[in-house]
């Protein structure tokens, strides 16, 4: 790899984990496993050693990833809490263990003493004490300042309000949540409809981090505390004798905890500990060694990131044999269909597993899964279990080949896949799968524009079952929609003349709401344009479409596909009866000064908002475009505009302000 490959590699990893750590640690919702994360993090801390030019400050192989949360008090913490560094083989803890040695060597230390801990995969959070009682608890944050969660803290049970000792002490522990509780808790929240938490780690760290302490005090948080931050009053030599002392002021320690003297012992440590993991009733994402002489680990110090005197063995993702006993088919909100693997339940990294997703068709292809196939599953302790791989070895013949329907499961609409996608999509208009997106849709602002039809009122309907398919929205009665709120007579009345102003609506309007695939707004002027009324356009024809300008072959199939489902013709014949408009209100205008021309729309305009420049400019035969090219014929410019000004004035475009738009237009 030369240089500026090193270089492009270096930034794309320095993004990616930039944004995997703000789902991990921000947003307690990530999208790949640790084992991942993990492995760009190698990738990139190895990149910079070998290309020291590219290093920076901001690496997150140099800082610890996590930031205050919007509505937490910030807590400077006066001791950092810093992250451990990673490693993966024994040969990497071999290379600790002889570089400690050799520190040891030169100051005359002959024999060191380790500590093997358990790596507890919850959140870490600083707990400080004073005067033997509980002050303040904070969680880690980017390690030097966190967010106070001390309410929170409060709710944990094992977390002591006094302490045996009066004495002022800061200690660091791990929340996390056992995983017998996590699974009840997920069972209960499947009952309720709620939807499931991916793993115990982010249960844990979301319940830490509500800003209402009444929520976190209904889940089953625990702590176990693992390191003296600072104390005042004692004075230890040992990390050992240290957590038997915490232990005694009745602190929930860190059970796991093996005493070791050389490789050998931690070797055998760090084995036990991983065969012991199912047994333990907490999740683990590893083993932490750690050197006990305190005096010693003074003068091993820290990085900005890392202490010298610890690292953290991360075990490889667990991986289990199972049978893929059936794959059935969800339809998804947005009308995906995706294969879901039920399998013999097995139990992997802490939880029973007995279904997984198989993505989509390629991913069925690309490893050649079958029903009745032995396969290899993993789950890294973390988000969602995955196929690894099928043992074709155990294949007796039975097995049956599968691909995905082209007919949706739900409703019976044609299902397509097309060219450049992976997903294979719904194509009905009323599947009950996906009618929430649809609704939301229809509703929205650039289609039938109903005020007051947001995502909570769809929501709300749907459950009172006052609305089953779009056309509903147009029986719905006064009594039923005030009896959605108190004192709901006002909002009532406002959302029943909402709907009957969306009945006049243009033509163009009815089309953009349907969610025909590739027609959005522009798309459907020119339709409404052309065929004046729906009926017209539900009896063009494929070929007759696409020789539209703007439409073109794709567009023109997938409008011919949705016309000719029977459930498009049942909802605007609903939408008829209820007299929704279905033709095109637009006047015949033959002033087109402006065929030919492309306009692009920069900074904010005092009399118009974009919508209505566009609607302008397109009404005088124009089109408008979102960016600027040696193709674009005027750029108007409003107040703050940014790079396309910039942009227009680098390739000589003419720019246009306001008032010279509006002689144009006169």
């Amino acid at each position: 790899m030369d240089k500026n490959q090193a270089k492009k590699r270096i930034e794309e990893l320095r993004k990616q984990t930039e944004y995997h750590a703000r789902k991990y640690y921000d947003e307690d919702k990530p999208e790949i496993s640790d084992f991942e994360y993990d492995m760009m993090m190698v990738e990139l801390r190895n990149l910079e050693k070998k290309f020291p030019e590219f290093n920076s400050k901001e690496s997150l192989t140099k800082k610890v990833g996590g930031h205050v949360k919007e509505g937490f008090q910030k807590v400077v913490h006066e001791v950092p809490l810093q992250s451990l560094q990673d490693v993966f083989s024994i040969e990497e803890v071999r290379d600790f263990y002889i570089r400690i040695k050799e520190q040891a060597k030169k100051i005359g230390i002959k024999d060191v003493k380790y500590v093997v801990e358990t790596k507890i995969d919850g959140l870490s959070a600083a707990l400080e004490y004073k005067k033997g009682r509980f002050v303040k608890g904070a969680t880690r944050g980017n390690g030097t300042v966190g967010e106070d969660v001390t309410n929170n803290l409060k709710t944990v049970k094992t977390i002591p309000m006094e302490l045996k000792d009066k004495i002022d002490i800061t200690v660091r522990g791990e929340v996390f949540i056992a995983k017998k509780e996590f699974e009840e808790m997920n069972q209960m929240r499947e009952e309720n409809e709620e939807e499931l938490f991916a793993n115990a780690r982010n249960a844990a760290a979301g319940s830490l981090r509500q800003l209402d302490s009444e929520i976190t005090a209904k889940r089953p948080l625990d702590i176990y505390i693992f390191n003296v931050q600072k104390i005042q009053e004692k004075n230890f030599d040992s990390h050992y004798e240290e957590l038997n002392y915490l232990e005694e002021q009745g602190f929930n320690v860190n059970p796991v905890r093996i005493y070791c003297s050389n490789m050998k012992e931690i070797e055998q440590a760090i084995d036990k500990i991983g065969k012991d993991r199912e047994k333990l009733s907490f999740g683990i994402d590893g083993a932490v060694i750690k050197v006990d002489d305190l005096n010693f680990r003074e003068i091993l110090g820290t990085t900005a990131k890392t202490p010298r005197w610890a690292i953290a063995y991360k075990y490889p993702p667990e991986q289990k044999e199972t049978k893929v006993n059936d794959i059935r088919f969800q339809v998804g909100r947005t009308g995906v269909i995706t294969p879901m693997a039920i399998l013999e339940p097995v139990k992997v990294a802490g939880s029973t597993i007995s279904k997984t997703t198989l993505h989509n068709e390629d991913f069925i292809k690309e490893k050649d899964i079958k029903i009745g196939d032995t396969v290899v599953i993993q789950k890294a302790g973390d988000v969602i279990p995955e196929v690894v791989k099928v043992l074709k070895n155990k294949r007796n013949g039975t097995e049956q080949d599968v691909s995905i329907p082209r007919i949706c499961p739900v409703c019976g609409a044609p299902a397509v896949r097309e060219e450049g996608e992976a997903a294979v999509r719904c194509t009905g208009i009323e599947c009950s799968a996906k009618l929430f997106r649809n609704l939301v849709h229809f509703v929205s602002r650039e289609a039938m524009n109903i005020d007051g039809l947001g995502e909570n009122i769809i929501n709300q309907l749907l459950e009172r079952n006052l609305i089953k398919n779009i056309a509903d929205i147009y029986t719905l009665s006064y009594e039923e929609i005030a009896s959605m709120k108190k004192n709901g007579k006002k909002f009532a009345q406002n959302l029943i003349d909402s709907i009957n102003i969306s009945k006049e609506n243009d033509l163009y309007r009815l089309i953009t709401a349907f969610g025909i695939r590739h027609v959005g707004t522009k798309a459907a002027k020119i339709l409404a344009k052309k065929y004046k009324n729906i009926d017209n356009l539900i009896n063009a024809n494929s070929e007759e479409l696409s020789m539209i300008n703007d439409i073109g072959p794709i567009v023109a199939n997938s409008i011919t596909e949705f016309f000719m489902q029977d459930q498009t013709i049942d909802l605007i014949n609903k939408l008829k009866e209820a007299g929704v408009n279905t033709k095109n209100l637009q006047e015949e205008n033959n002033d087109n000064r402006f065929e030919g021309k492309t306009f692009v729309l920069t900074g904010s305009l005092e009399k118009y908002t974009r919508q209505e420049a566009s609607d302008i400019i397109e009404k005088l035969g124009g089109k408008t475009s979102s960016s600027v090219s040696k193709k674009t014929s005027y750029v108007l410019s409003g107040e703050d505009s940014g790079s396309k000004l910039a942009r227009a004035q680098s390739l000589g475009v003419e720019i246009i302000t306001e008032e010279q738009f509006e002689k144009m237009i006169k």
